[in-house]
């Protein structure tokens, strides 16, 4: 996924009123449910997540292949292909 796609898509399921649980997928099969807007940074290609138990996670751009969720009525998913 490319850099502003990637901090488009973070900033617009973060922001999205009222806000609903997404997930984030990795190329390495990792999925973080973030179920809290302020649990997640985000700032050109880079997210820091702060999930239960207070244990920090970072991931970029290239390492992530998909945001879950349903945003803006057009199905549950919203895709990107990783770049490399």
């Amino acid at each position: 996924m490319d850099r502003e796609t990637f901090t488009e898509t973070i900033r617009a399921f973060k922001h999205r009123t009222p806000f609903k649980p997404f997930t984030v997928a990795t190329v390495s099969g990792n999925r973080y449910e973030v179920d809290y807007p302020d649990a997640l940074a985000v700032r050109e290609g880079l997210a820091i997540f702060v999930g239960p138990g207070r244990v920090p996670v970072f991931f970029d751009n290239e390492g992530v292949s998909e945001v879950i969720g349903d945003l803006s009525g057009r199905g549950p998913k919203r895709k990107g292909r990783t770049s490399g």
